[in-house]
């Protein structure tokens, strides 16, 4: 910490990894807020990051076209897979959808990517990146993402997704087309996870389909961003993205046993604070919500 006044600069590039993390982190966790906002439980997100990521490496190898025309047309493509996948799943609620895209996460990962040859057949790309001068992008890129999903939140489509979430039918009663909305946001997420894979993937040398990058251990990372955060408001999943990636940091003289204080503070959050650190509502250490309340028994009479 002395660096950063120090010499500010050394400090910044030292950290400038973990600020990019921070940052994808941050997007990641912004695509699945809109879709737990709108009330569905998506876990599609690491797959279109996985599109955004390979559509826009596929095309600096082969193509050679400049590095926006790459993130736009991976974000492109993240939103169009986003809708063919929205077409059929989102029929499903719940824990339905959850697993429904989860599936379509796996078989992106392990099915289409190992079996098409320009994308390495599941061996990886190896292309140019730029760990240090992509940061300050992706810290404005986050900035707004944030500011148009909140903007989006306080709007007609906001309040039409916190009817679908709060109660469907009613939704559907008052004249609401639920479909339609719900289709909206999951394209939406689709984009901003797409973004968020194809800003990631010019972070990193080497893309490849990994669990811990595309699959399911990436996607409860990322509902976890919400869990831990609060899913109400846009910057609940934001905060949650930034107290996990730094957990490793904070505690990096735990050595092995990083993953078991990690866990210990999800948990002591999930108790105490089950609404999620931004979510409403005072902390909870006298007595959790759930803890029994001893019963008043009324005065005799006389």
């Amino acid at each position: 910490m002395d660096l950063l006044f120090t010499d500010p600069i050394a400090w910044w590039n030292a950290h400038s990894i973990l600020f990019s993390l921070i940052g994808v982190n941050g997007i990641a966790a912004t695509s699945i807020f809109l879709v737990l906002y709108s009330g569905q439980l998506s876990l599609a997100a690491p797959g279109f990051m996985a599109v955004g990521a390979y559509i826009s490496v596929l095309m600096e190898l082969y193509w050679r076209t400049p590095f926006v025309l790459n993130i736009a047309a991976g974000v492109v493509a993240a939103g169009a897979v986003g809708l063919l996948v929205g077409l059929p799943v989102l029929r499903l609620r719940g824990v339905f959808l959850a697993i429904a895209t989860i599936g379509f996460i796996e078989a992106l990962r392990l099915g289409v990517v190992p079996n098409v040859p320009i994308t390495g057949e599941g061996l990886g790309l190896k292309h140019v990146a730029d760990p240090l001068g992509g940061v300050p992008l992706i810290l404005i890129s986050l900035v707004v993402i944030v500011f148009l999903a909140w903007r989006l939140t306080k709007g007609r489509l906001g309040s039409a997704w916190s009817a679908i979430r709060q109660d469907e039918i009613a939704a559907l009663s008052q004249g609401i087309d639920v479909a339609r909305y719900k289709m909206v946001a999951f394209v939406l997420s689709a984009l901003i996870a797409g973004y968020a894979g194809a800003v990631e993937a010019h972070l990193n040398f080497f893309v490849e389909p990994g669990d811990a990058q595309y699959g399911v251990t990436r996607a409860v990372q990322i509902l976890t961003f919400a869990v831990l955060g609060g899913s109400g408001f846009v910057l609940g999943p934001v905060v949650g993205a930034l107290v996990i990636t730094l957990l490793p940091y904070v505690f990096s003289s735990a050595g092995d046993y990083i993953n078991i204080l990690s866990g210990a503070f999800l948990i002591a959050v999930i108790v105490f604070r089950p609404q999620g650190i931004v979510g409403r509502g005072g902390l909870a250490i006298v007595r959790p919500a759930w803890w029994p309340r001893a019963r008043v028994r009324a005065a005799s009479p006389g």
